[in-house]
């Protein structure tokens, strides 16, 4: 069952369970497919669910912050609770000592040496380990370990 099926498939046991907040996380997710599906006219694989995902939680982490610094608890508590409904449908994500191994290879494999080589760098971590590190943890860890 492919991970867009397995989505659809949860909605669907949370309307009968009545969990609102699953039923409209998940929601929002089928809509984003759906959007992408259209626009893009295409079918969409794992790795596209995966990144939307990806998108969907960056962008509430992003409101997260403002909503903070706006004093919005009520609407922070509503973004957290979609992304707790979001993170189970992405692949494990790396521990800090796996995500510094995987960037100490990918530097030897490139050949990098100080900062300059950061694009290098961050080009073959972003393939390597889509989906398992955010972009922003690699970038963060490849600068500490480049410098």
């Amino acid at each position: 069952m492919s991970l867009k099926d397995q989505i659809n498939t949860d909605i669907k046991e949370a309307m009968k369970a009545k969990n609102v907040v699953k039923r409209d996380a998940l929601r929002l997710l089928s809509s984003a497919f759906k959007q992408i599906e259209v626009d893009e006219r295409k079918e969409l694989t794992d790795d596209d669910v995966i990144k939307i995902i990806q998108k969907q939680i960056k962008q509430r982490n992003d409101s997260i912050t403002q909503y903070k610094d706006a004093g919005r608890d009520d609407l922070v508590e509503k973004e957290s609770a979609e992304i707790a409904c979001f993170e189970p449908y992405l692949p494990k994500q790396l521990s800090d000592d796996e995500l510094s191994s995987a960037i100490k290879e990918i530097i030897a494999k490139v050949g990098a040496e100080s900062m300059k080589d950061i694009g290098k760098v961050m080009g073959a971590a972003s393939k390597e380990l889509a989906g398992k590190a955010d972009g922003k943890r690699i970038n963060e860890c490849a600068k500490a370990i480049l410098s």
